[in-house]
């Protein structure tokens, strides 16, 4: 069962940001100044798998790393959209290029420049540390932080409710 107050079974894509909801908000920097990233492992399965089902899934982010793309990109995700710094014409161009209603969609994220996105997708998530006016208008908050299993916790639940979990041996391998 379900900690989402949503009908899951309409979810057809989630979007993602990535600082503060698939890697810490806190992130080191190389000594020349590149942002460096944590990632879950655990949100990695989790994004491969749901491809592999037919979920369509994107990034967007107003990070700019070559990391970045090839990690996302690595787990199968085709639309990996960096370096945005206003999300939301990004997001409804990634819903239209897949014929998307609102209503169909998730989009995660954690601080102000994901708000608009948050408010046009039909479930709107958010990190256990997200800015309290994110929190505010999420229809879930996740148990999890950012970059500790938000990721993994939402397209869980998605994939359970639709009957995607563990259902055959796409889940057991990469």
């Amino acid at each position: 069962m379900s900690s989402i107050n949503y009908d899951l079974k309409k979810i057809r894509g989630i979007a993602f940001d990535v600082d503060g909801v698939l890697s810490p908000s806190t992130i080191p920097l190389s000594p020349e100044g590149e942002p460096l990233r944590m990632v879950s492992i655990k949100d990695g399965y989790a994004l491969q798998l749901a491809v592999k089902h037919g979920l369509q899934l994107a990034i967007i982010s107003g990070g700019n790393t070559r990391a970045v793309q090839v990690r996302f990109s690595g787990l199968g995700v085709q639309d990996v959209c960096l370096g945005v710094a206003v999300k939301l014409p990004v997001f409804e161009q990634w819903m239209a290029k897949y014929g998307f209603k609102p209503d169909e969609v998730a989009f995660v994220g954690d601080d102000i420049p994901d708000l608009p996105v948050m408010r046009a997708a039909g479930l709107s998530v958010a990190p256990a540390d997200a800015a309290p006016e994110l929190k505010a208008e999420a229809t879930y908050i996740s148990p999890c932080r950012g970059g500790y299993g938000v990721g993994r916790d939402l397209l869980e639940q998605v994939m359970k409710a639709q009957g995607l979990w563990l259902d055959d041996l796409h889940a057991f391998g990469w």
